[in-house]
């Protein structure tokens, strides 16, 4: 009788996966990859760029098919350029390459043309397993993301609505599973949820190789507050620098790592410097997985997580399960995601954020109140080995 991984094999799809960052969807296909090759064979399909990027995080690529494919000269014609190159790469090889093992399993890492495409064409010329990923629906690009005050980001949100547009029919009708990462995103396929076709997948963090680090330092000063995440509007990162100044306007020495990079880099840097914070926040850059980002989370203090528009993230618990606190706007899918260890504030209200931030950090009892809430939260609900485990019995 053949064992179950010569039965099944799941050819994950990756070809949005670019940059110098790791995006959340990016994390969730990389740990999928790590972790789901005692269940199944691992075909992976992603650009010289991916590739790079799984090599960051350390993945042990010797037990994956590996298929990657060099587009990188396609940069000289800019970030639509290159785009349009990965979208064209996916139809390429949706038409000319077929999926990898018996009765396959097609996974799209992303809801981007790029993914989805091939798994669509894989979908109907091989009758593959088409499992699709969705982690956010994109905001009405009419109403943007809205912000305390009145101002809005409405350009941010439309190249994302644009593409969801597209792609939303072809998974909603062709696709086998969704999987989401918190339950409101469940509603947008009620014909999958009927049949019992979409697997919630909550972010994750490597629980045990945090808590041996913890064991193994001494704890030394470090910063009041650490974020992390992409330097896009929908984060808050600009609202975060903000928030800071008051936080400072009480605390003048206080400190703000911020773990990142991306479009709103040089307004990021513009506003430190208008407000006079240079001395008071630290621009980090990416930060990798490895020592220098657990000794980040280690030695800070409490976490800061401004996004005003979110679908769950993982951002926040990554220094959660170090026992730091978190704070953050009172998003809907913070109900599921961060249900404890989070002081959540109203959306927008900058003042209240700021006030949550100084009441931990001056407030012995409050911060050891949500200190435990966090670590306890995080060491039950949120390992790896159990969300990918629980992901393999269900589309396997």
């Amino acid at each position: 009788m053949k064992s179950r991984k010569s039965q099944r094999s799941i050819n994950i799809i990756a070809f949005g996966a670019q940059g110098d960052g790791v995006s959340g969807g990016d994390r969730i296909f990389i740990e999928i990859a790590r972790r789901i090759q005692s269940k199944a064979s691992v075909s992976l399909w992603l650009t010289k760029e991916g590739l790079r990027m799984c090599e960051r995080m350390s993945l042990d690529l010797d037990g994956i098919d590996l298929h990657v494919f060099d587009i990188s000269r396609a940069r000289v014609f800019g970030q639509i350029g290159y785009y349009l190159s990965t979208v064209l790469l996916g139809i390429y090889v949706g038409l000319f390459k077929s999926p990898r093992g018996g009765s396959p399993i097609v996974y799209s890492a992303s809801e981007f043309w790029m993914d989805v495409f091939p798994a669509l064409i894989w979908k109907i010329k091989n009758k593959s397993v088409w499992v699709a990923s969705w982690y956010q629906t994109a905001p009405n690009p009419f109403k943007g993301f809205s912000l305390e005050g009145g101002s809005r980001y409405r350009l941010a949100s439309l190249p994302y609505w644009f593409f969801q547009k597209t792609t939303k029919p072809l998974v909603s009708i062709y696709s086998d599973f969704v999987n989401v990462n918190n339950k409101g995103e469940v509603q947008e396929f009620k014909q999958h949820d009927k049949r019992n076709r979409v697997f919630v997948m909550y972010g994750a963090v490597d629980v045990k190789k945090a808590l041996e680090f913890q064991k193994s330092r001494k704890s030394k000063k470090g910063f009041e507050a650490v974020f992390q995440g992409r330097f896009h509007p929908q984060k808050g990162v600009v609202e975060m620098i903000e928030i800071w100044k008051l936080v400072v306007g009480k605390m003048p020495n206080a400190k703000l790592a911020m773990v990142g990079d991306g479009p709103l880099m040089q307004e990021v840097k513009q506003k430190i410097s208008s407000l006079k914070l240079k001395k008071n926040i630290v621009l980090m850059g990416y930060l990798f997985d490895g020592d220098d980002k657990l000794e980040l989370f280690n030695n800070s203090k409490i976490v800061v997580h401004p996004a005003y528009f979110d679908s769950g993230g993982m951002a926040s618990a990554e220094a959660m399960v170090f026992g730091k606190p978190a704070v953050g706007f009172d998003l809907p899918s913070y109900k599921d995601y961060y249900p404890s260890g989070m002081v959540k504030v109203s959306i927008g209200d900058k003042n209240a954020f700021a006030d949550a931030c100084l009441n931990l950090l001056e407030s012995k009892k409050t911060y050891e109140k949500y200190s435990k809430e966090a670590v306890e939260m995080i060491k039950q609900n949120w390992s790896w080995d159990t969300r990918v485990d629980d992901f393999a019995k269900f589309i396997l």
